[in-house]
C-alpha cells in the first residue's frame, strides 16, 4: 500500500472543509426558508400568497402611518362618507340597536328603502365581521374587508393559474401577490370596499369556467358564480365578461379537442353562468328596481382615451398619474414576464398571439366608448371611468404565468428586460412615473431579473436556486409594499381625498347623546344638519334626513326639496331640513346644533306626531301627479294669495295652517316685482360701488339678478310683521344674502346643489328690511324668496296636529301600526316620503298602495277606522326570490341526477388538456 503524499492529504482536507461548509450553509438557508417552502408547497401555496399579499399591503400602510397602523385616517371619499357609516348601521342591525331592518332604514332620509343598499354595499362576506367588534371600532372591520379580499383574491388566483397551466406552486403564489396588490387595488379598490369583491369573483369565475372545460363540477361551479354575483354584482359582471373572453381563447387554442366537445363546454359554461346569476337574482332585481326609482346620477362625460404613452406608463409600478387612465401595474415580476412572453419559444406562436391579442383588445376596449360602456353596465361611471381595470391586470398575470411556467431562457428574459427598459425610457416624462417608479424599476427590477436568471440556470433546491427564490420572494413582498405606500401617499394628497370625520371621540359622544334623546316613533331625533360624514344618521343614530347613496329615491329627494330641504350631487346626497316648519311637519322634536368642533348641543322644538289624521282632507285634496319639473308627484294647484306657489305655501299645506307672511320684493329706490319702472329698467346706480350696472328684472315668475361686482349687491326692500323670523329660499342661488346685519351664504348649482330654507334673523321693530343679494355671476331666484314666520301661529298649528295624533303608535323594522280614536274619518298622513313599495291596511282590510299628500304617505280612512297598519316591501324582491327558487330547483335536480349517474358508474369523460 502506497503512502499518501502531503499534497494529497491537504487537498482531501480542503475538500472536506469545503463540503462541510456547504452543508452548514445549506442547513442555515433551509432553516431560514423552510417555513416559506412549506407554505409554497401545492397544498399551502394559496395560503402563502394570501399571507404575502396581505403582509405587503399592511407593511405599505405602516410605512404611511395609515389606520390601523398609525393615526392617518383611511376614511377618504366614499369610504368615509358611505362605507364606515353603512358598516356602523350594519353593526346596529346585527345587535338590535336600531329601529329599522334590512328592508327599511328609518335613520336616513326620514325613512328610505335599505335592501338595495345592503345588497350593494354590505353583501361582501367580510363586511359581516363588523358584528364581532365594538361599534366604536367599526373602521377596523372596514379595513379587514379590504385586507380579506386582497388575501382571498390572491389565494384564489394562485389556484386559478394552476388550472390555466400546470407548474410550480411557489411562482404562481408570487404572481398572485402581484394581482392582489395591483394598481387598481391600491388606487381605487381600497377606497370602495364593495368593489374589492371583484378581486375575489374573477378567479372564482375563472375556476368555474375551467371546470366547464373539463366537464365536471357543474353544481359547484354554479355556486361559485352565484357567490360572485351575490358579493357584488357590479364587479362580478366585469369579472364574468373577462373570464368569458379567457374561456373563448382557451377553447380556440384547444385544437386537439373536437369541435363538438368545445361547443358542449361552451353550452355548459352558459348554463352554469345563467343559473349562478339567477341564484343571486334578488341582488339584481331589487337593485335594478331601486336604481330606476332613484335620482339620476350626474351625467359623466367620457373625455376620450388617454395619450398612448400615459396608458402604457400605467404598466410601470409605484405611480399614480394626473391623467385619467386605467391603473394596471402588477409588480416588477409580472411586468418582466409579460414583456418576455413574446420571446418565449417554448410557448407556441399561436398561443402567444392569442393571449397578447386578448390583452390588447381588452386594453383598447377600455378607451373606446361603446366597449367602455359595455364593461360598466352601459353607463360611464361618475368618477374614474376605468373601474374594470382589475380584469386587465388579471389577464397580465395570466400571461406572466404562462411565460414563467414554460421556463423562459436567459436570452428570453433579457429580451423582456430590454423591453421594460424601453417602456421606462419612453414614458419617463409622464405624470404617473415618479420617484417611486424609478426606485422599483431600477432597484427591484435587477433583483427580479437576476433571480429569474439564476433559477433558469440552477435547480430550485440547489443553494443558488434557494437564494434566488428567497431574493425573488423578498423583491415581490417589499416591492408590493412600497408600491402600495407610494400610490396611497400620492392619492391622499388630492383635495378630493380629504378624510372625513367618522368614529372619533367627538362622533362617539354625539352618538351617545343622540341615543339618550331618542323618542321614536313618537317623534324623530335628527343628528343634522352639520356633517361629519355624508351619512351622519347612520353614523350617529337618530332619524334624520341626511342620506348619501346611489339609491336615493327620486320621490324622496323631490319631496324633501319641495319642502325646503337641500341636496348635493344632483340629489343623491340629501341634507336634513333646517327650518322649524319642516321639522314640525316631519316630527323632528330634537336635533343637534352647533359646529362639529363645539360642544354636543341638542335643540328641542314642538313637532307634530309622526302620524296625524286630517279630517278635512278628501281624495280630491291629495296630490295629482303631473308631468314636468314642477310636479313629480306634487300638488301644484295655484294658491290665489301672494307667494301661493312658493316653498312657504307648500309647507303650510302640509302643516294645515297659515303661519307665514310672504312679502313682495321691491327694488330699493322704487319699483316692485309687478313690473314697475325699476323692474323694467336695465341700469341703475349700485350704492356700494357707485358704478352703473343692470338691475334685477322679474321674468316668467323669477327674478333675474345680474352679476354683482365686488362689494356690490342687488337691493330689495320688504315688510314683515315686527318680531317674525325671516327665512329665504332660492334652491339654485350661489352667492350671499344679507339682511338685518346677518349674512347667509348660498351654494346652489342648478340640479347639482340645492340650498335649504335658511334663516335671515328677526324682522326689526318697524318691520322694514333691506335685503341684499351679492352673486359673482348672473342668477335666478324665485319671485317670492322670503317668508316671515310667526312662531305663535306655528305653535298653535303644531298643537292642533298633536290633537289629531293616534292613541298609540308602534314601529316595526319596516312598518308602522297606529291605533286611532274610535271611528276616525278623514285621511291619515304619515311623515314618511311616499315611495313605491308601501302598502297600508285600514282595520285589517286588504293592503293597498297609499296616496301622496305633498309627497308624504296619505291613507284615506273612509267612513271611519280604528286601526292603520303600513309596511314596506322592496319592489323586485318577490320576482328575485322566485328566480332564485327556480335556480335552486335546477341545482338540486342536476345534483340528484349526477349522484345517480355516479352510483351507476357513469362514463368517464377525458379531461381538458392541461395546456392551452
Amino acid at each position: 500500500m502506497k503512502n499518501a503524499s502531503p499534497e494529497s492529504g491537504i487537498y482531501s482536507l480542503k475538500t472536506q472543509v469545503i463540503r462541510e461548509a456547504r452543508r452548514h450553509v445549506n442547513v442555515t438557508i433551509n432553516m431560514l426558508t423552510a417555513p416559506a417552502q412549506r407554505l409554497a408547497a401545492p397544498r399551502f401555496a394559496p395560503l402563502f400568497a394570501a399571507l404575502l399579499a396581505m403582509g405587503a399591503y399592511c407593511l405599505g400602510m405602516t410605512m404611511l402611518g395609515s389606520y390601523p397602523f398609525g393615526t392617518r385616517s383611511r376614511a377618504v371619499n366614499d369610504l368615509g362618507n358611505q362605507f364606515v357609516p353603512f358598516h356602523a348601521h350594519l353593526w346596529d342591525l346585527l345587535h338590535g340597536n336600531t329601529t329599522g331592518d334590512l328592508l327599511l332604514n328609518w335613520n336616513s332620509g326620514y325613512g328610505v328603502p335599505f335592501l338595495a343598499d345592503f345588497l350593494t354595499y354590505l353583501m361582501n362576506p367580510f363586511s359581516w365581521l363588523v358584528g364581532l367588534f365594538p361599534r366604536d371600532l367599526a373602521e377596523l372591520p372596514v379595513f379587514l374587508v379590504t385586507l380579506g379580499c386582497i388575501g382571498l383574491g390572491s389565494a384564489l388566483m394562485t389556484v386559478f393559474l394552476g388550472r390555466v397551466h400546470p407548474g410550480a406552486p411557489w411562482p404562481r403564489a408570487l404572481l398572485a401577490v402581484g394581482y392582489g396588490t395591483c394598481a387598481w387595488v391600491v388606487s381605487d379598490g381600497t377606497a370602495d370596499p364593495m368593489w374589492m369583491w371583484g378581486l375575489v369573483s374573477l378567479p372564482l369565475t375563472g375556476i368555474a369556467a375551467d371546470w366547464c372545460l373539463r366537464r365536471r363540477h357543474w353544481v359547484a361551479g354554479t355556486l361559485l358564480v352565484g357567490v360572485s354575483w351575490a358579493g357584488n354584482f357590479y364587479t362580478a359582471a366585469m369579472a364574468g365578461l373577462a373570464m368569458a373572453l379567457v374561456l373563448a381563447v382557451r377553447l380556440l387554442l384547444a385544437a386537439e379537442v373536437p369541435v363538438r366537445d368545445r361547443l358542449r363546454s361552451l353550452v355548459r359554461a352558459a348554463t352554469m353562468a345563467l343559473t349562478g346569476v339567477l341564484l343571486a337574482a334578488p341582488a339584481i332585481t331589487v337593485t335594478l328596481k331601486a336604481s330606476k326609482a332613484s335620482r339620476p346620477a350626474p351625467e359623466a362625460v367620457y373625455r376620450g382615451r388617454p395619450p398612448t404613452l400615459d396608458f402604457v406608463a400605467e404598466l410601470l409600478p409605484g405611480g399614480r398619474g394626473s391623467v385619467p387612465a386605467p391603473h394596471l401595474f402588477i409588480g416588477m415580476l409580472g411586468l418582466l414576464l409579460v414583456a418576455a412572453f413574446p420571446f418565449v419559444r417554448a410557448v407556441p406562436v399561436r398561443t402567444r398571439v392569442a393571449w397578447y391579442g386578448l390583452a390588447a383588445c381588452v386594453a383598447v376596449s377600455f378607451v373606446w366608448k361603446p366597449t367602455l360602456l359595455l364593461w360598466h353596465g352601459l353607463a360611464v361611471p361618475n368618477g374614474s371611468p376605468y373601474r374594470a381595470s382589475f380584469v386587465l391586470s388579471a389577464l397580465l398575470v395570466i400571461i406572466a404565468w404562462l411565460a414563467l411556467a414554460h421556463r423562459p431562457r436567459p436570452r428570453e428574459l433579457a429580451a423582456g428586460a430590454v423591453l421594460v427598459a424601453l417602456i421606462a425610457a419612453l414614458c419617463g416624462g409622464r405624470s404617473v412615473v415618479g420617484p417611486a417608479t424609478w426606485i422599483l424599476v431600477a432597484g427591484c427590477g435587477p433583483v427580479v431579473l437576476a433571480a429569474l436568471l439564476a433559477l433558469a440556470r440552477h435547480r430550485a433546491r440547489s443553494t443558488v436556486g434557494t437564494l434566488a427564490a428567497a431574493a425573488l420572494t423578498c423583491a415581490v413582498f417589499f416591492g408590493s409594499a412600497y408600491a402600495a405606500f407610494s400610490v396611497t401617499a400620492v392619492r391622499d394628497q388630492l383635495a378630493w381625498w380629504e378624510p372625513k370625520i367618522t368614529l372619533d371621540d367627538r362622533t362617539i359622544a354625539v352618538h351617545r347623546e343622540i341615543k339618550a334623546r331618542e323618542d321614536w316613533p313618537r317623534s324623530r331625533t335628527d343628528p343634522g344638519p352639520h356633517e361629519f360624514a355624508n351619512n351622519d344618521p347612520l353614523l350617529l343614530g337618530g332619524e334624520g334626513g341626511s342620506y348619501y347613496s346611489s339609491y336615493v329615491p327620486e320621490k324622496t329627494a323631490r319631496t324633501l326639496r319641495e319642502m325646503g330641504g337641500g341636496w348635493y350631487i344632483h340629489g343623491r346626497h340629501l341634507r336634513s331640513v333646517e327650518d322649524p316648519v319642516s321639522r314640525a311637519v316631519l316630527a323632528v322634536s330634537s336635533f343637534r346644533t352647533g359646529p362639529q368642533a363645539g360642544p354636543v348641543d341638542v335643540g328641542r322644538a314642538a313637532a307634530a306626531p309622526l302620524l296625524t289624521v286630517r279630517p278635512g282632507l278628501s281624495a280630491e285634496d291629495l296630490d295629482q301627479p303631473r308631468r314636468g319639473a314642477a310636479g313629480r308627484g306634487m300638488d301644484v294647484r295655484a294658491d290665489p294669495r301672494v307667494g301661493g306657489g312658493s316653498v312657504f305655501a307648500r309647507q303650510e299645506r302640509l302643516l294645515g295652517a297659515r303661519v307665514y307672511e310672504v312679502p313682495t320684493l321691491r327694488l330699493a329706490g322704487g319699483g316692485s316685482g309687478g313690473g314697475g319702472p325699476a323692474a323694467g329698467s336695465h341700469a341703475a346706480a349700485a350704492p356700494e360701488s357707485g358704478a352703473v350696472r343692470p338691475v334685477p328684472r322679474l321674468v316668467d315668475g323669477e327674478w333675474r339678478l345680474p352679476a354683482t361686482r365686488r362689494g356690490g349687491a342687488a337691493l330689495f326692500t320688504v315688510r314683515c310683521t315686527p318680531g317674525s323670523d325671516v327665512f329665504w329660499y332660492a334652491p339654485w342661488y350661489h352667492g350671499q344674502v344679507r339682511a338685518a346685519g346677518l349674512t347667509s351664504p348660498g351654494f346652489g348649482i342648478r340640479e347639482t346643489t340645492a340650498n335649504p330654507v335658511k334663516g335671515l334673523g328677526v324682522a326689526p321693530p318697524d318691520g322694514r328690511l333691506t335685503v341684499a343679494f351679492s352673486n359673482p355671476r348672473a342668477q335666478r331666484v324665485p319671485e317670492h324668496p322670503l317668508g316671515c314666520l310667526s312662531r305663535a301661529k306655528l305653535a298653535a298649528a303644531v298643537a292642533d296636529l298633536r290633537k289629531q295624533g293616534p292613541v298609540r303608535l308602534s314601529s316595526s323594522g319596516h312598518g308602522l301600526s297606529a291605533e286611532l280614536p274610535a271611528h276616525r274619518t278623514g285621511t291619515a298622513v304619515l311623515a314618511v316620503p311616499a315611495v313605491p313599495g308601501w302598502g297600508c291596511r285600514v282595520d285589517g282590510g286588504a293592503a293597498r298602495a297609499p296616496h301622496s299628500f305633498g309627497g308624504l304617505i296619505a291613507v284615506p280612512l273612509g267612513a271611519g277606522a280604528t286601526r292603520l297598519d303600513c309596511s314596506y316591501r322592496p319592489p323586485g324582491l318577490l320576482p328575485g326570490l322566485a328566480a332564485s327558487g327556480a335556480a335552486l330547483g335546477v341545482l338540486a335536480a342536476v345534483a340528484g341526477t349526477c349522484g345517480v349517474r355516479r352510483r351507476r358508474g357513469g362514463a368517464h369523460r377525458p379531461p381538458f388538456p392541461p395546456e392551452s
